[in-house]
């Protein structure tokens, strides 16, 4: 998996590149101080991930992320909390907060790669089915039957949304915004750009993100309101 590093700290830069050698499957294949020069690089060269600065003089890691290709994943790396919401609602995989350690980075790559895969060898995967009760998604020329009450929350991943299940991942081949109107709006509930949860599956939740029993989704600024209103007038 061929990565870069915009980071505009040389230090900071030169610490994740010795990082990643430590971890097998990412290849450092460009190290850069600024996202203009990244960006140059990125429109000739092929880069599954991109580990990226926000906080940088002459263009920003959020402005950034905007132009850079869509085939390309990103992590953020930031000594800023602040962003991480931000960062999530523009597509990003995941953010590190400065400074992490080994093991942080390690399961940010791991996610990266799996993700990876999956887009890769499910090019020609769709929504063939919806009825009440479940949608058939093909992918890698099979059929899979999945069922509403299974899913725990659906992720927008670039051109793709990404199924979380009970018991697997599925990729189709759609914005989040058609298939949050092809299944059972009494449950499923858009709570940010990147996620729609099924409060079924909610095992806790505050202001700020929502509990599933393998990952905290954030709640979007502007769909909060709308979240906590539902929960707070017994709708579900």
């Amino acid at each position: 998996m061929n990565c870069i590093i915009i980071d505009d700290e040389p230090l900071a830069r030169e610490e994740l590149h010795s990082m990643l050698e430590e971890i097998s499957g990412p290849t450092v294949v460009g190290s850069f101080s600024n996202a203009l020069t990244a960006e140059k690089f990125l429109s000739g060269n092929d880069v599954n991930l991109v580990f990226l600065d926000i906080q940088m003089p002459k263009m920003t890691g959020l402005q950034f992320i905007e132009k850079m290709p869509k085939s390309s994943l990103v992590i953020f790396t930031t000594a800023y909390p602040q962003y991480a919401l931000e960062s999530y609602e523009l597509d990003a995989i995941d953010y590190l907060l400065k400074p992490f350690d080994n093991e942080r980075l390690r399961k940010r790559v791991e996610k990266a790669q799996h993700y990876s895969n999956l887009l890769s060898a499910n090019k020609e995967n769709s929504l063939e089915k919806s009825t009440s009760e479940f949608m058939i998604i093909r992918s890698e020329k099979k059929f899979y039957k999945v069922n509403f009450t299974d899913i725990k929350y659906i992720e927008g991943l670039k051109d793709y949304v990404l199924i979380h299940t009970t018991s697997q991942k599925i990729i189709a081949s759609m914005n989040l915004k058609t298939i949050h109107q092809k299944i059972p709006l009494q449950n499923f509930i858009r709570v940010s750009k990147s996620y729609v949860i099924n409060s079924e599956h909610i095992i806790s939740f505050d202001s700020y993100s929502i509990n599933f029993d393998d990952r905290e989704v954030p709640i979007g600024e502007i769909y909060k309101e709308n979240f906590i209103k539902i929960f707070t007038n017994g709708l579900l």
